[in-house]
């Protein structure tokens, strides 16, 4: 593994890759840590350590959403945008044709709406995050001009950080946007460390042991579950043409136990933030009923088990949504038929898509159910440990990005090494 790692910087290219991947980074640390005026900076902590949810989508914005960054939105407007596009492909049949069968060039343009409908929803999900900080005397209140100016930063910010995610995919190694949320969620890792010190006492020394020995057993279990696949028999029909024999082998349709990563957790996410959001909105109103309803909707995200078991169940439903979007035995059936291809004991066409269909739903369960854990994990940590510093970090939707991403680009990276071995 060191003498790999090594071989990276002594491959001119592979070095240059390196080296621009990291200036990027510096590059989103900086904007990152930029703050747009008004900003009470004690307030927003307050804010944030009482808000699980926000605090969620402070590791998507890779931290930048807790300093009030001009690069705030983080690449979530972007990934909104894309999830949506995905979605739509179920109701619009061009788009899913552009989607999956225009080749290379029709998903460059499914991109480019990806890429325009960043603008809006940027702007929509700045003003209404902004509105909610004003009203929580967070930020000063805002002018027309003020609010448009402040929009128009916080939306370009956005842009700029999926441009700079597309540099690393084009430029770099890896998924540029995979890359920039997990370069956010390790940048955290010192003030997590800081705030441990600072706080330390004596006492808590073997609950920080506990603490660790957990994490190290989740981070193995991510790994486990992240890797697992489920590997269907399949062989292809013995064919003759022209004197050659082609066919005749035998190998493997492999079906991952989370085939969805992520996405299901940022569709809850989503979801759970409308309540508080709500509340807040209606609790500037004088209106007797919006105050009753207001303090209705702070109870139920107030309550840890109400929001632990509602998160849970919409991680794993989304899981099996999004899923279905994405993944269809349907095709894999007709493409299997055409090339000659069947499962071993099933009949090719609709009984091989319904054998698909079967082991798809037994194996997706389990990946729900880990996704599901791994998404209220923080809370079950802070609860059993009574720490905080690292919930969000060590547990949680922010191992799981980390691990997958640091596994994706192990691939890449492995795959270069052998393309520039095999040529030498």
């Amino acid at each position: 593994m060191l003498t790999k790692f090594l071989l990276l910087f002594k491959i001119p290219e592979l070095r240059k890759k390196i080296l621009f991947i990291l200036m990027i980074f510096g590059i989103f640390r900086l904007a990152a840590n930029l703050p747009i005026p008004g900003v009470d900076q004690e307030r927003l902590d307050s804010f944030f350590g009482s808000n699980q949810l926000f605090g969620l989508l402070n590791i998507f914005s890779g931290g930048a959403l807790e300093q009030m960054s001009i690069v705030m939105l983080g690449i979530g407007p972007f990934i909104t945008a894309t999830i949506i596009l995905q979605l739509m492909t179920m109701v619009f049949p061009k788009l899913k044709e552009m989607y999956q069968e225009a080749g290379e060039q029709g998903r460059q343009k499914f991109n480019q709406y990806g890429r325009m409908l960043t603008v809006p929803l940027a702007a929509l999900q700045g003003f209404g995050f902004i509105t909610l900080l004003t009203r929580q005397n967070v930020l000063d209140p805002l002018s027309g001009f003020e609010m448009l100016t402040t929009l128009t930063v916080v939306t370009a910010g956005a842009v700029f950080l999926m441009w700079l995610g597309e540099m690393i995919s084009e430029k770099g190694v890896g998924n540029g946007i995979s890359l920039m949320i997990f370069a956010g969620i390790v940048a955290s890792v010192p003030l997590s460390v800081r705030q441990m010190i600072v706080t330390f006492t004596g006492d808590q020394l073997p609950t920080i042991i506990a603490f660790f020995m957990l994490a190290i057993v989740i981070i193995a279990g991510v790994v486990t579950v992240n890797e697992a696949r489920r590997n269907i028999s399949v062989s292809y029909a013995k064919r003759v043409r022209g004197g050659k024999m082609y066919g005749g082998v035998s190998t493997f349709l492999p079906l991952s136990l989370n085939p969805s990563g992520v996405i299901p957790i940022i569709f809850a996410l989503s979801i759970m933030l409308f309540p508080s959001m709500i509340a807040n909105f209606m609790s500037a109103s004088t209106a007797t009923w919006a105050i009753k309803l207001s303090n209705l909707l702070n109870a139920f995200s107030s309550n840890a088990w109400i929001y632990g078991v509602f998160y849970f169940i919409l991680v794993v439903a989304f899981t099996y949504f999004y899923t279905a979007v994405t993944f269809s035995p349907d095709n894999i059936a007709n493409n299997l038929q055409k090339q000659g291809g069947f499962i071993p004991g099933i009949r090719p066409g609709k009984p091989t898509s319904g054998h698909l269909y079967y082991i798809l739903n037994r194996t997706l369960l389990i990946g729900a159910v880990f996704l599901g854990l791994i998404a209220v994990l923080p809370s079950i940590i802070q609860g059993a440990t009574g720490i905080t510093a690292f919930t969000f970090l060590i547990g949680g939707t922010s191992i799981l990005i980390v691990v997958s991403v640091v596994l994706e680009t192990m691939r890449q990276i492995e795959s270069q090494l052998v393309m520039r071995e095999y040529d030498s």
